[in-house]
């Protein structure tokens, strides 16, 4: 099957609806009735304003997070939409892969 792996990244304290970004973004998911989406905390990461955040023993905040997604190009547009609508501001990417099932 064609689908689309979605990916949004963050980091624990961007804030969207008084929720953290990557927590808001996951439950819009469900919310959308998207078949999955898996959350990825990171223990650091270099982000587009050049700076590395990581995580640390004291501070959570600066820990990087990713949100995937594997969705049908309806359902891309679908939440694209929904974030537009939201005014979510977040980076991401998309990259058109081949899914399926193995087994029973």
């Amino acid at each position: 099957m064609q689908a689309y792996l979605v990916t949004f990244y963050t980091q624990q304290d961007r804030v969207h609806a008084n929720m953290p970004l990557a927590n808001w973004i996951f439950a819009q998911a469900e919310k959308l009735d998207l078949e999955g989406a898996t959350m990825t905390a990171a223990i650091a990461g270099r982000g587009h304003d050049k700076k590395q955040h990581a995580i640390n023993m004291f501070d959570l905040s600066e820990q990087p997070v990713q949100i995937s997604m594997v969705l049908r190009e309806e359902e891309m547009h679908r939440l694209f939409e929904h974030l537009k609508k939201e005014r979510v501001k977040v980076f991401y990417t998309t990259a058109q892969v081949d899914c399926g099932m193995l087994g029973e």
